[in-house]
């Protein structure tokens, strides 16, 4: 079986490869690498989009969220399926605008000052996004080779690869290897299932093994729990500067379109089919070494529960799904650095040629960093909420205010990303672990107060102090002028 696996995953990586060169003769100029040149057509946008928003989040999170408390896990994806309702009225105005990055649109909406928050809180959480990538590449490289690589090591091999399919040709480089990856992850995953499915033996089967609540729409994570997952996925669905710079690389406004539609279909199918995997694979599997470690349980399926040649191509499709994940958050604070950073206020003359140097330079960095993060990270699912929060409170509000609302101001959109990035962070670094005795020690709140608060995510308090300071600031500080509305409103 291991020669197997590393036929498939080799053959994997060296087409990964083969795209990012056949793509880096093409890298010319700043906007090739930023924004592919801005010709990406919908066929490739479906699939990038797909591939950059299905990674380690739906793969382990989602997974061991399904594997523990069976359907009701949608819910963390429903809040994308939700926002990409919402989308297909933004993805054109995106498109219109036709910028860099979601700072720029900050900047041209509000002030240099909004632009700058912007970029701290695409890093926070982009940067936590690709550490838990990492996590799951390594993971894997783990289970498939559990005697030479240790998940320690796995994580270093994932980073490498990241990093340099990453830097090698910039969005061009990870919009069509998205293609491959999609295509290879959607047909083995919907394959897999019906074979899993039959050798639980039937729906019957599943359902007799797991627990009713599995099957229930909130299980047993109540309608707050079911909220909190669903939150901030829906918000950071709306706000995804990885999303809006694939929106920026359109070839038009119609491509835009087409792409979120074909997008709604694929997620959809995909999400509902890895949580789907997940629950079958809880029945499968609902002792030993998986129950100890539940976020590998569609990769433990993969190789345990399916045919070997079916089980390897899923296994290889799970690690290029979050491969891809990891290339385009990465991928994204790197064009914020660059293009908001170093153009803007260090060297706004910079040639196209050093530009595209610094630009790999600093992808090998944030990079560097998202490895150092994975070294803290004992849960995935509390990263990936930690990560979503940051985004959804701080940049959500003011992103979907620029388009649709001629009140907001500078002033509100400043305090609106300052507060929420901060309500996110100090309660996640104040309070890690959910732990209710820490939570009595360092605020003296009452135990049973102590013991309603502690468990649950930031978005909501984080998402009030945002909306409400871009609402109140707003009303009493003077309306934006007018060319500062004209990009957005015509």
């Amino acid at each position: 079986m291991s020669s197997l696996y590393v036929v498939v995953l080799g053959a994997i990586v060296i087409s990964l490869l083969a795209v990012s060169l056949t793509r880096l003769g093409k890298v010319k100029t700043r906007a090739d690498y930023l924004v592919a040149g801005r010709t990406l057509p919908a066929f490739v946008l479906i699939f990038t989009l797909l591939s950059s928003w299905i990674g380690s989040g739906s793969l382990l999170a989602g997974a061991e969220n399904a594997y523990n408390h069976g359907f009701a896990a949608l819910w963390l994806a429903a809040g994308g399926w939700f926002g990409l309702l919402l989308i297909y009225f933004i993805a054109p105005r995106a498109r219109k605008f036709a910028q860099f990055t979601i700072p720029d649109l900050l900047e041209a909406r509000y002030s240099q000052t909004a632009r700058v928050l912007g970029v701290i809180a695409v890093l926070f959480a982009y940067t936590g996004i690709t550490s838990y990538q990492l996590i799951g590449g390594g993971d894997i490289l783990h289970l498939v080779f559990p005697t030479t690589i240790s998940p320690l090591l796995g994580k270093y091999i994932m980073a490498a690869f990241v990093i340099a399919f990453t830097a090698i040709a910039g969005m061009s480089s990870v919009a069509y290897m998205d293609v491959f990856i999609g295509l290879l992850a959607t047909i083995t995953m919907v394959v897999a299932f019906p074979f899993l499915l039959h050798t639980a033996g039937g729906w019957n089967g599943v359902t007799h093994v797991l627990p009713a609540t599995h099957f229930e729409v909130f299980g047993d994570i109540s309608f707050v729990g079911a909220m909190e997952l669903m939150i901030p996925t829906l918000l950071l669905m709306l706000g995804n500067q990885a999303m809006y710079q694939k929106f920026f690389s359109a070839k038009s406004e119609h491509d835009a379109r087409v792409a979120v539609v074909g997008w709604i279909i694929g997620t959809i199918i995909l999400e509902t089919v890895i949580v789907a995997i997940a629950v079958v694979g809880s029945a499968l599997f609902r002792h030993g070494e998986i129950a100890r470690h539940p976020r590998e349980i569609i990769a433990y399926t993969a190789m345990h529960g399916l045919p070997a040649l079916l089980g390897a191509l899923m296994m290889g499709a799970v690690f290029a799904k979050i491969m891809s994940t990891a290339n385009n958050f990465l991928f994204s604070p790197a064009t914020n650095l660059i293009n908001d950073v170093y153009v803007r206020y260090i060297s706004p003359n910079a040639s196209d040629k050093r530009i595209l140097l610094v630009s790999r330079l600093t992808v090998v960095l944030l990079g560097a960093w998202s490895l150092y993060q994975t070294m803290s990270i004992s849960s995935v699912l509390q990263q990936t909420l930690y990560a979503y929060t940051v985004y959804s409170a701080a940049l959500t509000p003011v992103i979907l205010a620029a388009f649709y609302s001629k009140r907001a101001t500078a002033a509100g959109a400043v305090t609106a990303i300052g507060l929420g990035t901060a309500v996110t962070v100090a309660w996640n670094t104040a309070f890690p672990d959910g732990n209710v005795s820490s939570w009595i020690l360092r605020t003296g709140l009452s135990p049973h107060l102590a013991a309603q608060l502690a468990p649950h995510d930031p978005i909501f308090p984080a998402l009030a102090a945002s909306v409400l300071a871009l609402i109140l600031v707003s009303a009493f500080t003077a309306p934006p002028p007018q060319e500062k509305l004209r990009p957005f409103h015509g």
